[in-house]
């Protein structure tokens, strides 16, 4: 059975290393959302540097996972000191689950503080796609998909939650996930 795989990218304001009082408090609470989201269920794993550091993305080993990408119009750091973006990669047994823990609980709650963190882009933060059971997926998919997605919309390659497909690539609608902006709001 096919999961899905969903990768998130955001610019921050300030780079990770920065010490300003909102920089640490999205740094701090990145770790109890983490921990809400991997107690979900529907959920079944996501990219961890194989190391533990979260501080050194770009050098870390992710193993499976591949060498950490970033899509093109990340044009900050990439050093532990500079770095200034949140990146995520995760799989999910179906949409529904993963919807769920994005727009509920603590990560709902840091949705709504997000311009309070990450920059205003006009490039989506996120992409789904479907995976076959087995596959993991890596950085470079995700940025590869997301950057499709930013240059030709939902399709089945590279969708969102509210233009979503399922895994043999028939559009679909899940109740409660209407039509809505590409980028989350």
């Amino acid at each position: 059975m096919p999961h899905l795989a969903l990768y998130t990218f955001g610019i921050l304001k300030s780079p990770l290393a920065d010490p300003a009082p909102l920089t640490r408090e999205f740094y701090e609470s990145g770790e109890a959302v983490y921990r809400k989201v991997s107690q979900h269920p529907g959920y079944l794993a996501r990219a961890e540097a194989a190391d533990g550091d979260r501080g050194m993305l770009f050098e870390a080993d992710w193993g499976a996972w591949g060498e950490f990408a970033v899509p093109t119009w990340y044009d900050k750091g990439r050093t532990v000191q500079t770095t200034a973006l949140a990146a995520t990669l995760s799989l999910w047994t179906d949409l529904r689950p993963a919807f769920d823990a994005v727009y509920t609980g603590l990560h709902r709650e840091a949705l709504n503080r997000r311009y309070d963190w990450f920059e205003r882009t006009e490039h989506p933060n996120y992409v789904c796609w479907w995976v076959s059971d087995g596959v993991t997926p890596t950085w470079r998919d995700g940025v590869s998909r997301l950057e499709h997605l930013h240059d030709h919309g939902s399709a089945p390659h590279a969708f969102t939650f509210h233009h979503s497909f399922t895994p043999d690539g028939t559009l679909t609608r899940i109740k409660g996930i209407g039509p809505k902006s590409d980028q989350v709001r």
